[in-house]
């Protein structure tokens, strides 16, 4: 009996000898990482299916590397956003021994054997293309640490303020979660617990203007699940005040001041007038429909058509005021007045006329000290001068000269308040945005 399980016991110690050298070879010099990863991944010691065993929870570092960032269309709220995803966590089944020449295995060709955290974007778009094998990489060091490289091509629907369009500044905001592990089992944290992104060095931009950019850590309003582990990531974008303003706003100040000319044209000159404002109109028409094609379409009212309504206004009242001088000038005078440049308007009756008018009130200055009246035809002396105290009205020419002279100041003084007013309040919207 003794000899039997003398027998039994050897045959154990050869087999576990066998498979102790069988594991040692396998680490040795000039092995080939996929041999060394085929043993490590064999089904009776390596199940994918398990998280990795460590005392708590399981953490995984993360950190994004921003590639390209690009606005198909500068009035959109899309942004493509490519970056590089790196997630770094410890699975102690992954050891390998010092023996081998590798500092690192690539694991790319066993990335369907090996554990990975089921991490899934929320809050976003859309993906613009999907993961191929050459768009990640995974290393796995000899003390287990796992490094796992991925590029990501999202298409970002982004947060703005669209009724002060083109002075709102877009956010644009995606999530990552774990979409099965809570976080007692799994948390993700920020690598070296940054809290910027970041940017490569080649990184290229296309109608995109970033601003800023942070990495948290989802508040609690916006985890949809709760107990899940989730980070954030937050780009602030801005648009391209130089472009609106060299094609939007500079243009419009040009058009509506250049339709304030008429005001120094002579009343009656028609044509002139007539095709100052005319054209003006239609050049500021033609502009604000080209460039409101492109705009996107809201039912509130925005900064743009706050401008496009203004500046129609001032337009069209520079035509409306020659309008009314026209009208004004062109009127028949009362009491045959006659009008001369520089002159008081006069009657036809005060250039014949030697004395004044019958039984007429006037002023006499030399009855002494104290100027005395009397009726023209009773008392007074030639010597006296006669202050008639009926006026005549105005002649139509000079009050529509006067309109225009009026229209000189308070049209220019107008527009420019409503400048200030309306670069001011929007500049305003836009700190008080960037300080929430």
């Amino acid at each position: 009996m003794g000899q039997p399980c003398m027998l039994v016991r050897v045959a154990a110690i050869l087999l576990v000898t066998r498979e102790t050298v069988a594991l040692s070879d396998i680490f040795e010099e000039g092995k080939s990482d996929k041999e060394i990863l085929d043993n490590l991944l064999k089904a009776t010691r390596y199940d994918k299916r398990l998280l990795p065993p460590v005392r708590d929870s399981l953490l995984v570092n993360v950190s994004v590397l921003l590639l390209s960032l690009a606005s198909p269309d500068e009035s959109s709220l899309k942004y493509e956003v490519e970056f590089l995803l790196q997630q770094q966590w410890y699975d102690p089944r992954l050891q390998y021994s010092n023996q081998s020449q590798y500092n690192y295995l690539n694991a790319i060709h066993h990335h369907n054997n090996i554990w990975i955290p089921d991490t899934y974007f929320i809050m976003h778009g859309d993906f613009k293309d999907p993961i191929i094998p050459m768009h990640f990489s995974l290393r796995i060091y000899r003390n287990g640490s796992v490094n796992y490289l991925m590029r990501r091509h999202l298409i970002l629907s982004c947060q703005g303020s669209l009724n002060i369009f083109p002075f709102d500044d877009p956010t644009c905001t995606f999530s990552m979660e774990s979409i099965s592990y809570e976080m007692t089992s799994m948390r993700y944290v920020w690598k070296n617990d940054e809290d910027v992104l970041r940017k490569s060095p080649s990184l290229m931009t296309l109608n995109a203007y970033l601003i800023n950019n942070s990495t948290l850590i989802c508040p609690i309003k916006s985890s949809w699940r709760g107990n899940y582990s989730c980070l954030m990531v937050e780009l602030i974008f801005t648009r391209d005040r130089a472009f609106y303003f060299t094609t939007v706003f500079i243009p419009g100040i040009i058009l509506v001041t250049s339709s304030f000319i008429t005001f120094w044209l002579e009343w009656n000159a028609v044509p002139a007038r007539v095709m100052i404002g005319v054209t003006t109109m239609l050049n500021f028409f033609t502009t604000s429909n080209g460039f409101r094609s492109t705009l996107p379409v809201v039912s509130n009212l925005t900064a743009m058509n706050v401008w496009d309504g203004v500046c129609m206004c001032f337009i069209y009242a520079s035509l409306l005021e020659f309008v009314c001088v026209n009208y004004v000038g062109r009127k028949r005078p009362l009491h045959n007045v006659v009008y001369r440049p520089g002159e008081n308007p006069v009657t036809q009756g005060d250039k014949k006329r030697d004395s004044a008018v019958p039984n007429e009130i006037v002023t006499c200055t030399n009855c002494g000290p104290n100027p005395c009246t009397h009726a023209a035809n009773n008392g007074c002396a030639e010597a006296c001068v006669l202050q008639v105290r009926k006026k005549e009205p105005p002649h139509p020419i000079r009050v529509a000269k006067t309109i225009d002279v009026i229209a000189r100041i308070t049209f220019p003084t107008a527009y420019a308040v409503f400048l200030v007013f309306f670069f001011y309040h929007y500049k305003s919207f836009t700190n008080v945005s960037h300080d929430e």
